[in-house]
Protein backbone atom coordinates (compact mmCIF):
# COMPACT_ATOMS: atom_id res chain seq x y z
CA UNK A 1 0.00 0.00 0.00
CA UNK A 2 1.42 3.28 -0.71
CA UNK A 3 2.22 5.66 1.84
CA UNK A 4 -0.27 7.99 1.39
CA UNK A 5 -3.19 5.83 1.01
CA UNK A 6 -1.83 3.80 4.30
CA UNK A 7 -2.25 7.76 5.72
CA UNK A 8 -5.60 8.15 4.90
CA UNK A 9 -7.08 5.20 6.03
CA UNK A 10 -5.24 5.61 9.33
CA UNK A 11 -6.73 9.13 9.45
CA UNK A 12 -10.14 7.78 8.53
CA UNK A 13 -10.30 5.80 12.05
CA UNK A 14 -9.24 8.69 14.38
CA UNK A 15 -6.78 11.10 14.96
CA UNK A 16 -3.18 10.23 14.44
CA UNK A 17 -0.09 11.58 16.31
CA UNK A 18 3.28 12.19 14.70
CA UNK A 19 5.97 13.14 16.21
CA UNK A 20 9.00 15.27 14.87
CA UNK A 21 12.43 13.90 13.30
CA UNK A 22 14.65 15.45 12.00
CA UNK A 23 16.90 11.98 10.74
CA UNK A 24 17.06 8.39 10.00
CA UNK A 25 17.93 7.91 13.29
CA UNK A 26 14.71 10.06 14.75
CA UNK A 27 12.92 8.43 12.27
CA UNK A 28 13.46 5.00 13.51
CA UNK A 29 12.87 5.48 17.02
CA UNK A 30 9.55 7.09 16.34
CA UNK A 31 8.60 3.74 14.42
CA UNK A 32 9.85 1.79 16.96
CA UNK A 33 7.84 3.59 19.81
CA UNK A 34 4.68 2.52 17.88
CA UNK A 35 3.26 5.87 16.16
CA UNK A 36 1.23 5.36 13.25
CA UNK A 37 3.12 8.17 10.93
CA UNK A 38 6.16 10.87 11.84
CA UNK A 39 6.46 14.43 10.77
CA UNK A 40 9.47 15.54 9.27
CA UNK A 41 10.43 18.93 11.17
CA UNK A 42 11.44 21.40 8.80
CA UNK A 43 12.11 23.43 12.41
CA UNK A 44 14.17 20.50 13.67
CA UNK A 45 16.49 19.85 10.14
CA UNK A 46 17.57 23.27 10.61
CA UNK A 47 18.06 23.16 14.09
CA UNK A 48 20.36 20.12 13.52
CA UNK A 49 22.35 22.03 11.37
CA UNK A 50 22.41 24.31 13.65
CA UNK A 51 20.22 26.74 12.29
CA UNK A 52 17.33 28.39 13.50
CA UNK A 53 13.72 28.31 12.06
CA UNK A 54 14.00 31.53 9.70
CA UNK A 55 14.36 29.72 6.25
CA UNK A 56 18.34 29.43 6.16
CA UNK A 57 18.57 26.02 4.80
CA UNK A 58 18.05 25.18 1.48
CA UNK A 59 15.68 23.43 -0.59
CA UNK A 60 18.42 20.88 -1.46
CA UNK A 61 19.12 20.58 2.18
CA UNK A 62 15.83 20.00 3.56
CA UNK A 63 14.91 17.23 0.79
CA UNK A 64 18.31 15.39 1.95
CA UNK A 65 16.93 14.96 5.31
CA UNK A 66 13.41 13.82 4.13
CA UNK A 67 14.52 11.46 2.17
CA UNK A 68 16.78 9.90 4.83
CA UNK A 69 13.47 9.85 7.00
CA UNK A 70 11.24 8.49 4.54
CA UNK A 71 13.85 5.28 3.92
CA UNK A 72 14.39 4.93 7.46
CA UNK A 73 11.53 3.25 8.32
CA UNK A 74 7.84 2.22 6.60
CA UNK A 75 5.89 5.17 8.34
CA UNK A 76 3.77 7.34 6.50
CA UNK A 77 5.72 10.85 6.35
CA UNK A 78 4.00 13.80 6.54
CA UNK A 79 6.45 16.70 5.73
CA UNK A 80 7.13 20.33 6.54
CA UNK A 81 7.68 22.28 2.67
CA UNK A 82 7.80 25.44 4.35
CA UNK A 83 6.67 28.37 2.07
CA UNK A 84 7.85 25.70 -1.22
CA UNK A 85 10.77 27.24 -1.01
CA UNK A 86 9.78 30.36 -3.35
CA UNK A 87 6.94 31.32 -5.73
CA UNK A 88 4.82 29.12 -7.79
CA UNK A 89 7.52 27.89 -10.28
CA UNK A 90 9.47 26.77 -6.88
CA UNK A 91 6.24 24.74 -5.40
CA UNK A 92 6.24 22.73 -8.17
CA UNK A 93 9.46 21.73 -8.24
CA UNK A 94 8.94 20.97 -4.23
CA UNK A 95 6.25 18.99 -4.22
CA UNK A 96 7.70 16.79 -7.42
CA UNK A 97 10.57 16.46 -5.03
CA UNK A 98 8.58 15.42 -2.27
CA UNK A 99 6.33 12.93 -3.94
CA UNK A 100 9.86 11.42 -5.72
CA UNK A 101 11.13 11.31 -2.04
CA UNK A 102 7.51 9.47 -0.66
CA UNK A 103 6.30 11.47 1.23
CA UNK A 104 2.52 10.74 1.98
CA UNK A 105 1.47 14.53 2.59
CA UNK A 106 3.23 18.02 2.95
CA UNK A 107 2.25 21.30 4.27
CA UNK A 108 2.74 24.62 2.64
CA UNK A 109 2.57 27.70 4.41
CA UNK A 110 1.54 31.20 3.81
CA UNK A 111 4.47 33.23 5.30
CA UNK A 112 6.39 35.38 3.06
CA UNK A 113 10.00 34.00 2.62
CA UNK A 114 12.24 33.62 4.20
CA UNK A 115 9.66 32.57 7.10
CA UNK A 116 10.10 32.19 10.83
CA UNK A 117 9.04 29.60 12.83
CA UNK A 118 5.05 29.18 13.61
CA UNK A 119 6.14 30.05 17.54
CA UNK A 120 8.06 33.14 16.71
CA UNK A 121 7.16 36.74 16.43
CA UNK A 122 7.33 39.44 13.69
CA UNK A 123 5.96 36.92 10.49
CA UNK A 124 4.92 38.29 7.47
CA UNK A 125 2.15 36.98 5.31
CA UNK A 126 1.85 36.63 1.34
CA UNK A 127 -1.46 37.64 -0.33
CA UNK A 128 -4.28 35.25 0.28
CA UNK A 129 -4.23 35.14 -3.59
CA UNK A 130 -1.27 34.13 -4.17
CA UNK A 131 -1.23 30.99 -1.33
CA UNK A 132 -4.33 29.84 -3.30
CA UNK A 133 -2.43 29.94 -6.38
CA UNK A 134 0.59 27.74 -4.89
CA UNK A 135 -2.02 24.90 -3.38
CA UNK A 136 -4.17 24.81 -6.55
CA UNK A 137 -0.02 24.37 -8.35
CA UNK A 138 0.57 21.90 -5.28
CA UNK A 139 -2.49 19.90 -5.64
CA UNK A 140 -2.01 20.12 -9.82
CA UNK A 141 1.58 18.97 -9.71
CA UNK A 142 0.71 15.45 -8.03
CA UNK A 143 0.40 12.57 -9.80
CA UNK A 144 -0.70 10.48 -6.81
CA UNK A 145 -4.45 11.49 -5.64
CA UNK A 146 -3.83 9.73 -2.10
CA UNK A 147 -1.15 12.45 -1.37
CA UNK A 148 -2.02 15.42 1.10
CA UNK A 149 -1.81 18.62 0.34
CA UNK A 150 -1.81 20.70 3.80
CA UNK A 151 -2.28 24.35 3.41
CA UNK A 152 -0.83 25.89 6.62
CA UNK A 153 -1.81 29.83 7.58
CA UNK A 154 0.11 31.82 10.24
CA UNK A 155 -2.64 34.47 10.23
CA UNK A 156 -3.48 34.18 13.77
CA UNK A 157 -0.32 36.67 14.74
CA UNK A 158 -0.18 38.48 11.95
CA UNK A 159 -4.02 39.55 10.70
CA UNK A 160 -6.02 38.04 13.87
CA UNK A 161 -8.11 34.84 14.05
CA UNK A 162 -10.92 35.53 11.90
CA UNK A 163 -8.82 36.60 9.12
CA UNK A 164 -7.04 33.48 9.51
CA UNK A 165 -10.56 31.35 9.48
CA UNK A 166 -11.42 33.65 6.37
CA UNK A 167 -7.47 32.28 4.31
CA UNK A 168 -8.13 29.01 5.62
CA UNK A 169 -11.59 28.45 4.09
CA UNK A 170 -10.28 30.30 0.69
CA UNK A 171 -7.70 27.65 0.66
CA UNK A 172 -9.57 25.36 1.37
CA UNK A 173 -11.56 26.40 -2.05
CA UNK A 174 -8.65 26.43 -3.82
CA UNK A 175 -7.96 22.17 -3.10
CA UNK A 176 -6.08 21.97 -0.14
CA UNK A 177 -6.72 18.77 1.52
CA UNK A 178 -6.20 19.44 5.15
CA UNK A 179 -6.26 22.50 6.76
CA UNK A 180 -3.05 23.40 9.47
CA UNK A 181 -3.94 26.99 11.47
CA UNK A 182 -1.10 27.27 13.05
CA UNK A 183 -0.59 28.53 16.45
CA UNK A 184 -3.94 29.44 18.48
CA UNK A 185 -3.19 31.12 21.31
CA UNK A 186 -6.41 29.54 23.70
CA UNK A 187 -8.46 26.62 24.08
CA UNK A 188 -11.53 28.62 22.91
CA UNK A 189 -9.96 29.67 19.69
CA UNK A 190 -8.71 25.58 19.07
CA UNK A 191 -12.14 24.99 19.28
CA UNK A 192 -13.43 27.35 16.79
CA UNK A 193 -11.16 26.10 14.19
CA UNK A 194 -12.65 22.81 14.54
CA UNK A 195 -16.16 23.87 14.19
CA UNK A 196 -15.72 26.59 11.78
CA UNK A 197 -13.64 24.46 9.29
CA UNK A 198 -14.63 21.58 7.14
CA UNK A 199 -12.51 18.38 6.45
CA UNK A 200 -9.58 17.10 7.57
CA UNK A 201 -7.57 19.58 10.19
CA UNK A 202 -3.81 19.44 11.79
CA UNK A 203 -2.78 20.64 14.50
CA UNK A 204 0.69 21.93 16.08
CA UNK A 205 0.77 20.07 19.53
CA UNK A 206 4.09 21.18 21.81
CA UNK A 207 5.23 21.57 25.12
CA UNK A 208 6.37 25.32 25.52
CA UNK A 209 5.14 26.84 22.77
CA UNK A 210 1.86 29.56 22.26
CA UNK A 211 -0.96 26.57 21.72
CA UNK A 212 -1.97 25.10 25.51
CA UNK A 213 -1.71 21.69 25.41
CA UNK A 214 -5.14 19.26 24.83
CA UNK A 215 -5.16 15.65 24.75
CA UNK A 216 -5.58 13.08 21.70
CA UNK A 217 -8.90 12.09 22.82
CA UNK A 218 -10.30 15.53 23.65
CA UNK A 219 -8.47 16.84 20.22
CA UNK A 220 -10.36 13.94 18.35
CA UNK A 221 -13.26 14.98 20.00
CA UNK A 222 -13.57 18.41 19.20
CA UNK A 223 -12.96 17.36 14.80
CA UNK A 224 -9.13 16.90 14.87
CA UNK A 225 -7.30 14.26 12.57
CA UNK A 226 -3.55 14.85 12.68
CA UNK A 227 -1.48 15.88 15.26
CA UNK A 228 2.31 16.56 15.00
CA UNK A 229 4.25 17.15 17.69
CA UNK A 230 7.33 18.75 15.94
CA UNK A 231 10.02 19.38 18.38
CA UNK A 232 10.06 17.64 21.57
CA UNK A 233 12.68 15.01 20.67
CA UNK A 234 14.69 16.82 19.86
CA UNK A 235 15.09 18.97 23.18
CA UNK A 236 14.97 15.64 24.99
CA UNK A 237 17.94 14.64 23.40
CA UNK A 238 19.44 18.81 23.61
CA UNK A 239 19.56 17.80 27.19
CA UNK A 240 20.95 14.60 27.41
CA UNK A 241 23.66 15.14 25.44
CA UNK A 242 24.31 18.64 27.75
CA UNK A 243 24.42 16.25 30.56
CA UNK A 244 26.23 13.67 28.92
CA UNK A 245 29.26 16.33 27.88
CA UNK A 246 29.45 17.30 31.37
CA UNK A 247 30.12 13.98 32.59
CA UNK A 248 32.68 13.57 29.95
CA UNK A 249 34.89 16.45 30.77
CA UNK A 250 33.95 16.31 34.59
CA UNK A 251 35.44 12.44 34.34
CA UNK A 252 36.88 11.74 31.53
CA UNK A 253 34.11 9.15 29.90
CA UNK A 254 30.30 8.58 30.60
CA UNK A 255 30.27 5.44 33.11
CA UNK A 256 28.20 7.26 35.69
CA UNK A 257 25.32 7.63 33.22
CA UNK A 258 25.28 4.37 32.08
CA UNK A 259 21.38 3.52 32.90
CA UNK A 260 21.13 6.19 30.40
CA UNK A 261 22.74 5.62 27.53
CA UNK A 262 21.66 2.79 25.21
CA UNK A 263 23.95 -0.44 25.05
CA UNK A 264 26.13 -1.00 22.16
CA UNK A 265 23.88 -3.83 21.03
CA UNK A 266 20.42 -1.42 21.44
CA UNK A 267 22.25 0.91 19.22
CA UNK A 268 23.07 -1.27 16.40
CA UNK A 269 19.74 -3.18 16.60
CA UNK A 270 18.48 0.45 16.11
CA UNK A 271 20.14 1.21 12.63
CA UNK A 272 19.81 -2.41 11.42
CA UNK A 273 23.32 -3.28 11.17
CA UNK A 274 22.63 -6.82 11.10
CA UNK A 275 20.21 -7.11 8.64
CA UNK A 276 22.26 -4.62 6.19
CA UNK A 277 25.89 -6.91 7.01
CA UNK A 278 23.05 -10.49 6.22
CA UNK A 279 23.21 -8.76 2.13
CA UNK A 280 26.72 -10.32 2.01
CA UNK A 281 25.59 -13.61 2.77
CA UNK A 282 22.41 -13.58 0.48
Amino acid sequence: MKASTRLRELLSRGIVAAPGAYDGLSARLVEAAGFDAVYASGGAIARAAGYPDIGLLSFSEVMDRVEKIVDAGGLPVVADADTGFGGSANVERTVRAMERAGVAAFHIEDQSFPKRCGHLDDKSLIDAGEMCRKIRIARQTLSDDDALVIARTDAIAVEGFDAAIARAERYIEAGADMIFVEAPETLEQIRAIAQRLPGLKLINMFYGGKTPLVPLPDLEAMGYHLSIIPSDLQRAAIHAMQATLAEIRKHGDSSALAERLASFKEREEIVQTRRYLELDRV
